[in-house]
């Protein structure tokens, strides 16, 4: 569908003043001319930029302007990228560690000098609202930072993997978890592949590793599908470690490729992250919390799409919630009132593709029509958007009240702004309810009674619980992981994402869920 016009007033709304995706596609050209070209990206593998790969058509979320598409490689020439990589990684990881950190850090350094551009590609490519873009890249270079001023004790004891390391990650933070998880593994030795997102993100990663491979980091990006990419990104020999980010189904196939290989893996998946309510009243607290929850429209693997309320407390519960979530601002992240005005302060724009929005519509109508009860529908006559722009990528958000089990918003992330409400009497009901999709990576219990929280949160399968806080995949110093079906292998987060990518001394056996054991750090 398409939008009439804007709605915020009598003055339309019009794209912010050097923004347009032409300025900033420009923009990438001048900065690294290297490997944009024309109308599309390039792969980079065997230290060059290659016009190979059949590119795909590609449409912005934000307002379905014609962007630039991955330029997707084949089995055959994905296998010479891997063993291009095996080379730049057998000489990378005999590099002394002082100018491997010399050189990370340029690399930042040239992060950071493009910084804005690098959001403005991950609002057009990705939808992301300008905060999140911004925040996004920050955390990738501060995260990183954080290594490079103590990668020494960490690497104490320890050698680079005896491949490179396989990053496919999905296409939600492509600067703070993807390339931030390269530059370490490449400050610990290793040479690093990526394979870019199919959904999204190709120009900003493209733009990312272009700089990278100016400072002499030893990295390789690629396109392609994942079915047909999996034989050399994940099974080759030459592949010492597979990193992961993703949904359950593909991350299942990938743990399944892995099985009989004995190759070292991280698997970061999906789970259902609750949010459970037991004998709370601080709902000042909780209400200002809620429009925080809705950030990047709930697409990130830490959101919490479900509460878990006691039924005697659902009108209070309702009572701070429902304004709060009222006070959502969804829109077109670049539209503004005046061209020179600062970007808009919006909670979240589009999800990732038209095809995604419709699924989450789908998902609601059937979850209705099946008995669930409608608590709250944004609507897009308060949404920001350009006259006449394209809104087929947009989700007001909306909150259901006990969907039937036979729905997905039941028992799996929506990835979207869609919140579940399920109601329970016991404290047996509740952990069943917080514990539904066998593991998450976080949860959090709101209730007064600390020793309740101390007997409460023990037993619900989540890597990290909050008491009424939320909790996040962390920065620096903070481990992260997986309980149950939410993660395989490998835990990550401070001083463990080095020693998942490095050997240490024989027999060592890694924190993580793995299927000869399970480590907690």
């Amino acid at each position: 569908m398409t939008a009439a016009g804007a709605t915020t007033g009598a003055a339309a709304l019009t794209l912010k003043s050097g923004t347009s995706w032409t300025e900033a596609w420009r923009r990438c050209r001048a900065v690294a001319p290297e490997a944009f070209r024309d109308d599309r990206v390039l792969n980079l593998w065997d230290v060059g930029w290659r016009a190979d790969g059949r590119v795909l058509p590609a449409a912005s979320p934000v307002d379905g302007t014609p962007i630039a598409g991955p330029p997707r490689l084949d089995a055959a020439t994905a296998h010479h990228a891997v063993r291009a990589s095996l080379d730049q990684h057998r000489a990378w990881r005999h590099v002394p560690l002082p100018e491997r950190r010399a050189r990370v850090a340029a690399t930042l350094d040239a992060l950071a000098q493009h910084r804005d551009l690098l959001a403005l590609l991950l609002v057009w490519e990705i939808g992301k609202p300008w905060r999140s873009a911004r925040a996004d890249v920050d955390r990738a270079l501060d995260g990183v930072r954080w290594y490079v001023d103590g990668i020494d004790g960490m690497l104490d004891g320890r050698a680079p993997l005896d491949g490179p390391v396989s990053n496919i990650a999905s296409w939600n933070y492509p600067m703070s978890v993807l390339v931030h998880a390269m530059l370490v593994q490449a400050l610990a030795g290793n040479a690093v592949i990526a394979k870019t997102p199919t959904d999204g993100g190709v120009a900003c990663l493209t733009l990312a590793c272009a700089l990278a491979a100016r400072e002499g980091l030893p990295v390789t990006l690629v396109s392609g599908s994942g079915g047909e990419l999996s034989q050399a990104l994940v099974r080759a020999p030459e592949i010492g470690c597979v990193s992961f980010v993703g949904g359950r189904d593909t991350g299942a196939a990938v743990a399944t490729a892995l099985a009989d290989l004995g190759k070292r893996h991280i698997l970061e998946q999906e789970g259902l992250n609750t949010w459970g309510i037991w004998n709370f009243t601080d709902w000042a607290a909780l209400a200002q919390v809620i429009p925080k929850l809705f950030d990047y429209g709930k697409q990130r693997c830490t959101a919490y799409p479900r509460f878990v309320v006691q039924r005697e407390s659902f009108d209070a519960f309702l009572a701070a919630y429902l304004p709060a979530v009222r006070t959502l601002r969804v829109g077109h992240p670049l539209a503004v009132t005046a061209p020179d005005d600062p970007y808009p302060l919006l909670d979240f724009g589009p999800v990732i593709h038209a095809a995604k929005a419709k699924e989450l519509q789908d998902q609601v109508a059937e979850a209705v029509d099946r008995g669930a009860v409608p608590l709250h529908r944004g609507s897009a006559a308060d949404a920001r958007f350009l006259p006449g722009q394209d809104t087929s990528a947009y989700v007001q958000p909306v909150t259901l009240l006990n969907p039937p089990r036979s729905s997905p918003l039941h028992h799996a992330e929506p990835f979207g702004p869609v919140d579940t409400i399920v109601l329970v009497d016991t404290e047996a009901e509740l952990l069943a309810a917080m514990n539904a999709s066998n593991g998450a990576l976080v949860a959090t219990l709101s209730t007064d009674d600390p020793a309740t929280y101390a007997r409460l949160a023990p037993q619900i399968r989540a890597f990290k619980v909050g008491h009424g806080v939320p909790r996040s995949r962390g920065d620096r110093a903070e481990l992260f992981g997986g309980h149950g079906a939410s993660w395989r292998g490998a835990f990550v987060g401070g001083e463990l994402l080095v020693r998942a990518v490095t050997r240490g001394p024989a027999g060592e056996r890694l924190p993580g869920n793995f299927p000869d054991h399970h480590l907690m750090p």
